[in-house]
């Protein structure tokens, strides 16, 4: 199973970059996903998370600026950031919380972690 995030890259302030996390592997249920961040020097946070049915929860800092969403059929969650900022400089991390297939056993996890994407703003 695997969790792939793409989507980052270098932008200039006040432009915009939309994230990408598709889970791939044989898995029988996911329930919320979610995007974190972990700035240099910092700790990972919470960007936004969505439930399977589609509610969503924000960092405060992203209300008005990120939305997430996702495609159950694609096991694929989004994030799409606009007016960004240099405090947004991080590596994006997302994370499910499913139940898949290990190749030996059906394993629960709630926080089930991808790669990070780099993400940059600057001008």
């Amino acid at each position: 199973v695997q969790l792939q995030a793409s989507g980052g890259g270098l932008v200039q302030p006040g432009g915009s970059l939309r994230l990408s996390c598709a889970a791939s592997g044989i898995i029988y249920n996911i329930n919320d996903m979610g995007w974190y961040r972990q700035a240099p020097g910092k700790q990972r946070e919470l960007v936004a998370t969505i439930t399977s049915g589609g509610n969503a929860n924000y960092k405060d800092s992203a209300k008005d600026r990120f939305t997430i969403s996702r495609d159950n059929a694609k096991k694929t969650v989004y994030l799409q950031m606009n007016s960004l900022e240099p405090d947004d400089t991080a590596v994006y991390y997302c994370k499910a919380d499913m139940t898949y297939w290990s190749g030996r056993e059906v394993i629960a996890i709630k926080d089930y972690w991808g790669q990070g994407t780099l993400v940059t703003v600057s001008s």
